[in-house]
């Protein structure tokens, strides 16, 4: 018969948690892999198998397991509530045979939790943020941060379960909704200790007294809205909804024009977007609405401009956008690979920019850039033709309504040249492997 490996739930009142099948299984192991505080919790009842300390040695699971395997002994990896809810199962099973894999999960300390509360959770939002310390949130942070994942799913559900660590702890949570302007939306419960003699469950809580608190580990954090979730334009947002450099008043995207730029840059969910030369955040913090589960990264050399967009962003409630003073290229070279550019203002270094970003884009993205002289226009379109780039030249001059008198009359808009480029159908070289 070959021996199995059995990813069990546990909970931390140890054996009284499990089930008769994943007790046997546990009996059964040779070998028992799991994080030093479950092997603490069941040190009496696996004195006769091997262990093996995970904490920090993630990668190396999958060979301990194999070579048991291989010498046909049983393994058992034991993971709190259940494996297959971020836990450990979910990152191993693949990497391991089907056939010798099996799942024997426990009740998830999420569920523990909102029976605690009494309060459904099949609509709950499911957020972990059991990993490194991701330091503390700072607005405009990008994905790579920690904390990241869990700043977009507060803009976008009402109830939330999440699941803690050490570092990133419930006040860590609250400080981030402080920092984000959602602290009157929302309520806290914190459940700590769960199964353990010392566990408490507190609600609700208001978060600027738990971003001053310390609890129990380990905790379930529950965040319910008492607000309700804004639905907000997605497209086509007014001029007058931004904030815009003053005394020069209307250094904006205008509406037309910005709408006809968002619908060519060809955005989708998840798009990573460039903005150069953001003036006010106008064109990017539109496309951050779009791209949800994407992120925009901006750039802007006018210092001037640096307080409008941080209250537009404010303003607008957007956690995906991430905003720089500096000139372009600067900084550009530590973003992630872009779906969509969109070109503002470029500093007078148009041509080498505008080979950079076409060098950048990730296939079938597009490059889209703005301009109101001929002399930039020129300039893109000898570019674009000498790197052999797919591109075309849209004119929009919008006229606007504006009364004269107890009448209208149309009020012109400056013409606007909007340029995009995509890569060509046949191969070019700019200097990296595209990906």
């Amino acid at each position: 018969m070959q021996a199995m490996c059995s990813f069990i739930g546990v909970l931390d009142n140890g054996v009284a948690s499990l089930s008769q099948e994943a007790l046997q299984a546990l009996r059964e192991a040779k070998h028992v892999i799991a994080g030093s505080r479950l092997l603490a919790t069941l040190a009496d009842d696996i004195i006769e198998a091997r262990h093996y300390d995970l904490t920090g040695q993630i990668k190396q699971v999958p060979d301990w397991i194999n070579a048991a395997l291989a010498q046909n002994e049983a393994v058992a990896v034991l993971a709190t509530g259940d494996p297959l809810c971020h836990g450990i199962a979910g990152f191993l099973a693949g990497k391991l045979e089907s056939s010798r894999v099996s799942i024997l999960p426990n009740l998830s300390t999420l569920q523990l939790a909102f029976a605690e509360l009494k309060l459904s959770w099949q609509a709950a939002a499911i957020v972990s943020i059991h990993s490194k310390d991701a330091g503390e949130w700072l607005r405009g942070a990008t994905p790579e941060h920690g904390l990241y994942e869990l700043a977009q799913r507060c803009r976008q559900h009402d109830l939330l379960a999440i699941l803690t660590s050490p570092d990133n702890t419930p006040a860590r949570i609250a400080r981030l909704l402080q920092i984000e302007g959602l602290a009157d939306a929302f309520e806290m419960a914190i459940a700590e200790a769960l199964k353990q003699p010392q566990q408490q469950v507190n609600a609700w809580l208001s978060i600027a007294e738990v971003a001053q608190s310390r609890y129990l580990d380990p905790n379930i954090v529950i965040l319910k809205r008492k607000t309700a979730l804004s639905a907000p334009v997605l497209f086509g947002v007014s001029d007058d909804s931004f904030q815009q450099r003053k005394p020069e008043k209307g250094l904006i995207t205008k509406r037309e024009v910005r709408a006809v730029s968002l619908a060519r840059m060809q955005l989708a969910r998840r798009s990573i977007v460039w903005d150069i030369g953001a003036g006010s955040g106008s064109v990017g913090l539109e496309a951050a609405r779009l791209c949800s589960e994407g992120h925009v990264f901006a750039i802007e050399k006018n210092a001037d401009d640096m307080a409008n967009v941080e209250q537009n962003q404010a303003a607008w409630g957007i956690s995906n956008y991430s905003f720089v003073h500096g000139k372009a290229p600067q900084f550009l070279d530590t973003w992630p690979d872009p779906d969509a550019v969109f070109i503002g203002g470029s500093g007078g270094e148009l041509a080498e920019l505008i080979a950079l970003c076409l060098g950048r884009l990730r296939p079938a993205g597009w490059l889209v850039m703005n301009f109101v002289t001929l002399e930039n226009l020129s300039t893109a379109v000898d570019t674009l033709k000498q790197l052999g780039a797919d591109w075309d030249v849209c004119q929009i001059q919008a006229s606007r309504s504006s009364p004269i008198l107890n009448m209208h009359r149309m009020q012109a808009e400056n013409p606007v040249w909007i340029v995009s480029a995509t890569h060509s159908l046949q191969p070019i070289l700019f200097g990296h492997d595209e990906h």
